[in-house]
């Protein structure tokens, strides 16, 4: 099932049904995806307008990147319900005899890193809409500021549920480098990412009077 063809509705009432997926991940990526969408927004409110005429070059260049961004986020979006599935799968293999065991063990190690990476990747995401959310802030129309302040929250909110997705699967994970790794690469993220929203919110609450 593609989640995002169909209506808002039908993709919170999966949501909220008794089903694993969607789940968190997918709901974090939807937030940030939604964060690059109001990025993208404020940017076509400053094309093409004369007050911002010395900035049209880079606000051009923020609204393909938002736009990048949000389509990579919307990927995420279906490809952390379909690797909760492969991990799914992989947890009902038989486990009867030692070779099934063995099996087994490393088809769930081999679900669980990937599905410790889409998170990861929607947390690299996330930190790439608060960047471009600093950009539309200064930059883009002032009447839509507050767009961008919203954009910047929904990508460290989005941020933080994909940390919560990472560290549920790399407590379950035998190999201690690549959950190391993946930790340590999150907690900077996630430091990144508030520092941008502290920012972002502060010059929009700026620009507010």
């Amino acid at each position: 099932m593609m989640y995002l063809e169909g209506s808002i509705l039908g993709f919170m009432d999966k949501l909220a049904s008794s089903s694993p997926e969607p789940g968190g991940g997918a709901a974090s990526a939807l937030a940030a995806a939604v964060g690059a969408a109001l990025v993208s927004m404020v940017a076509n409110l400053t094309v093409g307008k004369e007050k911002y005429s010395g900035v049209q070059d880079r606000v051009r260049e923020l609204l393909t990147s938002s736009e990048e961004v949000r389509g990579s986020l919307q990927a995420l979006v279906q490809e952390d319900t379909e690797v909760y599935g492969v991990l799914s799968v992989a947890f009902k293999m038989p486990r009867e005899t030692d070779e099934e065991k063995e099996k087994r063990r490393q088809a769930v190690q081999a679900a669980l890193k990937e599905a410790t990476w889409v998170p990861y990747r929607i947390a690299e995401q996330c930190l790439q809409v608060a960047r471009l959310s600093e950009i539309a802030a200064d930059i883009g129309n002032v009447n839509a500021v507050s767009d961008a302040g919203v954009a910047v929250l929904l990508a460290e909110a989005g941020a933080q549920c994909a940390a919560l997705n990472v560290k549920i699967n790399v407590n379950s994970i035998d190999d201690e480098i690549f959950t190391s790794e993946k930790w340590a690469g999150i907690q900077d993220i996630l430091s990144r990412t508030g520092e941008l929203r502290e920012k972002v919110v502060g010059v929009t609450y700026d620009k507010l009077g």
